[in-house]
């Protein structure tokens, strides 16, 4: 059986071969001069302005900084489940170098609690018009 081409969900914000999820991560960037690290792939830094900067894999795991539960179906291009809706959790993720970033929190929605520790997930989220496999990200319950 053929394997679906894939593409990530955005430009600039996945790393890895995503034909293999596991090696998947968030892409962030590094700044040489200050320090700073940011989700996604910038060609400056935001903190200082220079260009001095390379792009590297961040962290699969992280803490659950603050939430909120999505109750009812988000509007426009939603692609999660939509009949019947599926409430989930979302959140900020701090990582260990002070990244945070929003994602999906998938855990029972009971058990969902600030500071509670999480662990990376890429998957595939839907397929677009073209056939090919949109893989996105989560954070799952450790």
């Amino acid at each position: 059986m053929e394997m679906k081409s894939r593409v990530p969900v955005g430009p600039g914000l996945l790393t890895g071969d995503l034909n293999d999820l596991e090696s998947v991560r968030l892409l962030g960037t590094k700044c040489a001069e200050c320090g700073e690290v940011t989700f996604s792939k910038y060609e400056t830094c935001g903190n200082c302005a220079s260009e001095e900067v390379t792009h590297v894999p961040l962290s699969d795991e992280g803490f659950l900084w603050t939430y909120t539960i999505i109750n009812h179906c988000p509007p426009g291009q939603y692609r999660g489940a939509k009949d019947p809706f599926i409430p989930f959790g979302e959140g900020l993720v701090e990582l260990p170098d002070g990244v945070r970033v929003l994602s999906v929190i998938d855990c029972d929605l009971e058990k969902i609690h600030i500071g509670m520790k999480l662990k990376f997930v890429a998957y595939v989220l839907y397929e677009n018009e073209e056939g090919e496999e949109v893989v996105a990200w989560k954070f799952k319950a450790v």
